[in-house]
């Protein structure tokens, strides 16, 4: 009797540390909240504050990535969730600028209560960030390499709640950067693209996205590093394709959610206060079906990572 006393006493023990853990990730689906996108200013990380931060081997250009930590953050509290983004092309019809400073997918998938940082591509020469597609792709790599290990460890992340997400081009270097290799691939445990995914059309003008048919070959083998990991695919326009080519390369996966996202019942007439175009990574600011439904697979993912946490 004592010893099933005992081992009730640990399991709920254990049962209350993974409420917090899961209290501390949820984000309420329900919520009416409009969102503000935080402004990016100079200085140190600090709760409640997006700020640009320069890696020390880019020191002296002007290569930077962006952070933002959640208002209840702290360095010896509960190590809370990172979403990792990489933002869409320079696009002027669409809005998009293809800066850093710009994106806003991040933020909205968290609620702003998971860190977020948003990482660069590297230009080819080196000194700046690429806002037209991937510039010195072993560069931006290997950034990612470098970079996401240490900004884990330095702003108290949980290394078992690493997302990697991306609108547009960003959409499409989440596997196309973010599975590149094994080694890049191994840092993350849950992927989220909007618009867009690595292999389903042709990108003519490019040497990596043309001719179709090696693109597809090339961007099923980054697809097979998934390896049963969590994946939410949004979009804006047709889902099938892509659902089509995850299947063709994956087969029937449990572990991929698709979200069609109606950015026009979301936000009504383009222009206005939020976005300029239906293309866009806006749509998470306002309440909408698509943005409760994110939500909650953010709440479930994060529950799913967290508990595989503690019970290792």
């Amino acid at each position: 009797m004592k010893r099933i006393a005992l081992a009730c006493v640990i399991t709920a023990f254990w049962l209350l540390s993974l409420a917090a853990h899961l209290n501390a990730a949820e984000r309420d689906a329900h919520s009416t909240a409009t969102l503000t996108l935080p402004a990016v200013v100079e200085g140190s990380p600090t709760a409640g504050i997006r700020v640009r931060q320069q890696a020390q081997e880019y020191v002296g250009t002007d290569v930077h990535h962006t952070i933002y930590l959640p208002k209840d953050w702290t360095t010896n509290g509960e190590r809370l969730p990172i979403v990792f983004e990489y933002t869409g092309n320079y696009y002027p019809a669409a809005g998009s600028t293809g800066r850093v400073d710009d994106a806003g997918l991040g933020y909205g998938l968290s609620g702003g209560q998971f860190i977020w940082v948003v990482l660069p591509m590297i230009a080819a020469d080196g000194k700046s960030n690429e806002i037209t597609w991937w510039g010195d792709i072993d560069a931006t790599v290997h950034y990612a390499k470098t970079n996401v290990p240490r900004i884990i460890e330095q702003l108290h992340a949980n290394p078992d709640a690493v997302y990697l997400c991306g609108f547009s081009r960003g959409a499409i270097g989440v596997n196309f950067l973010g599975l590149h290799d094994d080694e890049v691939a191994k840092l993350w445990t849950a992927f989220i693209t909007h618009d867009h995914f690595d292999g389903v059309r042709a990108w003519r003008g490019t040497d990596w996205g043309s001719p179709l048919e090696t693109y597809r070959e090339q961007a099923s083998r980054r697809l097979r590093r998934v390896a049963g990991r969590p994946y939410l695919v949004c979009e804006s326009g047709n889902m099938q394709p892509t659902r089509t080519f995850v299947e063709s390369v994956l087969g029937d996966q449990h572990t991929f959610t698709f979200l069609p996202v109606d950015t026009h019942a979301i936000f009504g007439e383009f222009p206005n206060d939020y976005a300029k175009h239906p293309h866009n990574d806006r749509w998470l600011m306002v309440p909408s079906e698509s943005r409760s439904n994110a939500w909650r697979w953010m709440n479930a993912s994060a529950g799913r990572l967290l508990l595989r946490e503690e019970r290792e």
